[in-house]
């Protein structure tokens, strides 16, 4: 099949984003293989119309103004407006390697597949709150490698940040539902259902320029949380017993904290180790000593945030067998 694609960016108020991202397109090294951008403003106040009108001249870019209705569907809306046969789906928030296509070019060219995701990384350029909070996020040691790595401990599920997709696997699936977050694993899933394949491009990375503070950070996660027992209920194939580490791990901490009145310390050394462990990865990986000990805080801020969305919508949604989007509307974008 001769390629075509199609880079699918949906953009909510944040035109600063989209130029840095249009500039790194304009970096990218040459391929073979033709590309457009689209890039669909989903009902923002603060448009991108302007900057993106600056790189008419030398991108090939198409811009769509639609009302609001979350990033699933804009990117959607995108992607049936398209005219390439592989869509390319990435947030604004993402700043391209030059030779990002190049490496998804011959991944796709050797080794077919209808969705693909890629890792993200840290720029060197980026605060230390964002290097903290991408330690986090991508560790091994956090997510098990679920956000793109090619030793995780579950089969990948591409997210949306950096995600490939078939124009034939996007009419078969519908593309991405009305949930947010939590619409990448779903269509995934979905996915694997209908018989497609998922792949990780290893080197397919993108630099996530991710615009958060701790209280946003948490708000993230605690939602990813939520998320996960609803996904568990639609695809209960897909349950896994990883997915309760992390709210183990706030009781364990809880637990032992509590044990040490009573004189019982090895539970609170276990505790004290793994995080004696993330702050010597995150320093040999950032070469910072801020940024390993403010990794510390996002871990802690990613598991109390992630494991206790995940324990309450466990419970509704689990044990009291809730609907989803009555007892947690603000997890879904309405129908348009």
């Amino acid at each position: 099949m001769q390629l075509s694609f199609s880079f699918i960016i949906p953009v909510y108020n944040r035109p600063n984003e989209i130029e840095e991202l249009l500039q790194s397109f304009a970096k990218l090294e040459s391929i073979t293989t033709e590309y457009e951008i689209v890039i669909v403003e989903d009902g923002s106040t603060d448009s991108s119309e302007r900057i993106v009108s600056n790189y008419n001249s030398h991108l090939n870019i198409s811009y769509y103004f639609k009302e609001n209705s979350g990033p699933g569907d804009s990117r959607n809306y995108g992607m049936q407006k398209a005219k390439g046969n592989y869509f390319i789906v990435l947030d604004s928030d993402c700043i391209l390697p030059k030779e990002y296509l190049k490496e998804v070019e011959k991944y796709l060219n050797t080794n077919y597949v209808d969705c693909f995701g890629g890792p993200d990384a840290a720029h060197a350029t980026f605060s230390n709150l964002q290097k903290a909070i991408n330690f986090s996020m991508t560790s091994f040691i956090t997510t098990g490698g679920i956000r793109g790595n090619k030793n995780s401990v579950d089969k990948f599920q591409p997210r949306s940040f950096n995600m490939g997709l078939s124009k034939k696997a996007f009419e078969a699936t519908k593309g991405f539902g009305r949930i947010h977050p939590g619409e990448d694993p779903d269509l995934s899933i979905r996915l694997w259902d209908l018989g497609f394949k998922t792949a990780f491009f290893e080197t397919a990375y993108v630099y996530h320029k991710r615009r958060i503070s701790w209280s946003k950070f948490y708000t993230q996660v605690n939602k990813f949380g939520m998320v996960r027992p609803i996904l568990n209920k639609w695809h209960p194939s897909t349950k896994k017993v990883t997915y309760w580490f992390p709210t183990v791990f706030v009781l364990g901490i809880i637990l032992s904290i509590i044990l040490t009145s009573f004189n019982v310390m090895l539970p609170i050394y276990i505790i004290l180790g793994y995080y004696m462990l993330a702050f010597s990865l995150a320093l040999f990986q950032t070469k910072s000593i801020k940024v390993a000990f403010q990794s510390l805080i996002a871990i802690t801020i990613q598991f109390f945030g992630y494991g206790i969305g995940f324990f309450k919508s466990t419970f509704y949604i689990g044990f009291l067998n809730r609907n989803p989007e009555k007892q947690f509307p603000h997890l879904f974008f309405k129908s348009k």
